[in-house]
């Protein structure tokens, strides 16, 4: 086990054993203000304790853990030392040592030891070069010292302790020097802190890499509830004429510190820290402007009014909320530009963009450009989703694939439109942000591929029409040529023989009549099939029976609903088209053990659905026979859809437009 996991245990078991010696001392003294003072101290100190220790776990080779844990431990010897000074006034026969006595009087240097060792080591464990090494130990010798020149003050310890006797004496002559040593050493202390958060500035100036970036900016956030407790004293002096509310910030900044280091060391991605430090920036700015709008309009009103007047309250309220309406959006974006330059530069470029596509000088497929050159990510992609799609493609209609890329989605009336696909920058909300912002850019591209695929389709639909309709001219001269005109031609032939030796006898005209006959009624069988292929007859007593006649003819089980009758006759013979076609694809790719047709109406919409329990897997090809279908519902003005997952079946769906 490493040793900083070890120490960090250690430290745990110590605030334990620490705790429990405070719950002891609570009952003894039954000091409530003391008590409640341990309470408070001891839920503060969780967190740091807590989160340090899964720190000590996740990272056991980072002292952060220990001393995330030894800031927890501070902070509950702290305020068992307050315990134990009111138990000692309740029973004065409880055991204490002068010692400790004597060197309590100035270990509170020890509070801030833990939390600027902390900043020096931040966030790797390290320090940010030998030369602070003088930084450290100043660190853990100055407290002593102080410790040790305020246990040779010759002043009464203060309460319970006051007939203690001093266990350390300097003859007076030296005291004077003590005492200017211990003076001394405060602003010594003072620089020792400073001089600590000065590394951890200049570890972010002198960082390149993104993650120890992000880790520090975690970090400086958390700091940023210190300024916070001067605001709420501020408020708290101008609102309730005491430091209550500073109690609040403390509160905050004791829990706000331990849950950003953890984040930082664990979870630096978890979310957008410059956007976050440029709203806590922002929200600062307008609170501490907030409070001197309201400080100046309420002195001013108040010389008039009066200090408790509710009247110079209101008018200070009222100037507060005018003053700060326009200026708020102002102060975003001054922040922005120091704290978050991307999201500023994101946003204005986006904003840009919209004013030159509205002016014609742009074209809103130069958004993922804008946004690539804003970002500094030429690997960004910009994805539109069309109706019916399941993926994205880009402004040329080619696919986009954004495999494990972080994507943020577009959304606009509630619909999926598109998504920004992230390359190598931007986090996921400031992508987010991007989206909402273009998400009118990227709908206009969006109708625009639909648009021009729809006239693309079409065009190749009426080729595609054009060239069946030639097509199916060519088979029926065929059919006709090869059948029932050869059957007629011959016949005509074998009538003008005849008709050439009935003079000589020798032409039996019955049995001439009677084959003639045959020949005729072969050639209107023909052209019957012929006419059946251009307008299946059994429309002629309706859709329904139609398709049982159709069904008739499947060598599969098929299940039939129709509920739809009295149809034009276009809208029937599609409706009866994509059920023939849908049947005889099942029959020949799929082999299913049962088909199913369902046919419906709903106002002036016809619905033709056949499905099969087959393996699925079909697909619109062109050149097929649904390819075919397509067209022709299409040309109807109708819409064909198909959903054959593997294993799943296939589902033709046609729907038709039906005037009622």
């Amino acid at each position: 086990m490493a040793t900083p996991r070890l120490f960090a245990f250690a430290l745990a078991a110590l605030m334990g054993v620490l705790a429990g010696a405070g719950v002891v001392l609570a009952v003894i003294g039954g000091d409530g203000g003391a008590t409640t003072g341990f309470a408070a101290g001891t839920t503060l100190a969780l967190p740091s304790a807590v989160l340090g220790m899964v720190v000590a776990v996740r990272r056991p080779d980072s002292v952060v853990g220990s001393l995330l844990v030894l800031v927890g431990t501070m902070a509950v010897w702290v305020t068992v030392g307050d315990l134990y000074a009111s138990a000692i006034t309740r029973r004065p026969d409880l055991p204490f040592s002068e010692l400790y006595v004597a060197l309590s009087q100035g270990d509170w240097m020890f509070l801030y030891v833990p939390a600027a060792l902390l900043m020096l080591v931040f966030p790797d464990g390290r320090l940010p070069g030998r030369r602070w090494r003088w930084a450290v130990t100043g660190l853990l010798v100055v407290p002593v010292l102080f410790m040790l020149i305020t246990a040779f003050d010759p002043s009464p310890y203060p309460p319970p302790f006051e007939p203690t006797p001093h266990l350390f004496r300097l003859p007076a002559p030296y005291l004077p020097v003590l005492q200017v040593a211990g003076v001394a050493l405060l602003p010594v202390f003072l620089g020792l802190l400073i001089a600590s958060a000065t590394a951890v500035v200049l570890r972010y100036r002198r960082a390149t890499d993104e993650v120890k970036r992000a880790q520090l900016k975690w970090f400086a956030l958390g700091a940023a509830c210190l300024p916070l407790t001067l605001l709420l004293c501020w408020a708290s002096y101008l609102f309730l004429d005491g430091p209550e509310l500073a109690l609040v910030g403390l509160a905050a900044t004791a829990l706000a510190i331990p849950v950003a280091t953890t984040i930082a060391v664990l979870r630096h991605d978890l979310y957008d820290i410059d956007r976050a430090i440029s709203a806590a920036v922002t929200y600062g700015l307008v609170t501490a402007i907030l409070l001197g709008f309201y400080t100046a309009a309420s002195f001013l009103v108040g010389l008039g009014a009066g200090r408790s007047s509710p009247v110079a309250a209101a008018a200070g309220t009222a100037i507060c909320a005018a003053a700060l309406s326009p200026l708020r959006v102002r102060l975003q974006r001054w922040v922005d530009r120091r704290f978050y330059p991307a999201r500023q530069a994101v946003l204005t470029a986006i904003e840009d963009l919209h004013g030159r596509t509205h002016a014609g000088q742009a074209q809103p497929e130069e958004l993922e450009a804008t946004l690539r050159t804003a970002l500094r990510d030429p690997a960004l992609r910009v994805g539109y989703r069309l109706p019916g799609a399941s993926g994205l493609v880009d402004a040329t209609g080619a696919p986009v694939d954004p495999g494990d890329a972080l994507v943020a989605r577009v959304r606009l009336g509630g619909h999926d439109i598109g998504a920004i696909v992230r390359g190598r920058a931007g986090t996921r909300e400031l992508l987010r942000e991007a989206a909402s912002a273009g998400a009118l850019l990227i709908e206009v591209v969006r109708l625009r591929i639909e648009v021009s695929r729809a006239l693309d389709e079409a065009e190749a639909s009426r080729a595609r029409l054009l060239y069946a309709g030639y097509e199916e001219r060519r088979r029926l001269e065929r059919d006709l040529h090869d059948g029932a005109q050869q059957r007629l031609v011959s016949l005509g032939m074998a009538i003008r023989l005849a008709q050439r030796h009935l003079d000589d006898g020798t032409v039996d005209v019955d049995g001439l009549l009677d084959q003639w006959v045959a020949e005729l009624a072969l050639a209107v069988i023909e052209l019957r099939q012929i006419a059946h292929g251009l307008r299946p007859s059994y429309l002629d007593d309706g859709l329904g029976n139609a398709l049982v006649m159709l069904a008739g003819k499947v060598p599969v089980p098929v299940t039939l609903d129709v509920a739809a009758d009295d149809l034009p006759e276009d809208v029937a013979m599609t409706a009866y088209y994509v059920a023939s076609e849908a049947m005889t694809n099942a029959v020949k790719h799929a082999g299913p053990a049962t088909i199913g047709v369902r046919v419906s109406r709903a106002g002036d919409r016809v619905t033709v659905r056949v499905s099969d329990d087959g393996p699925g897997g079909a697909e619109i090809r062109p050149g097929t026979g649904l390819a075919g279908l397509a067209d022709r519902v299409q040309a109807a003005g109708g819409a064909l859809r198909l959903s054959s997952p593997a294993g799943g079946g296939t589902l033709v769906e046609a729907v038709l437009p039906c005037a009622l």
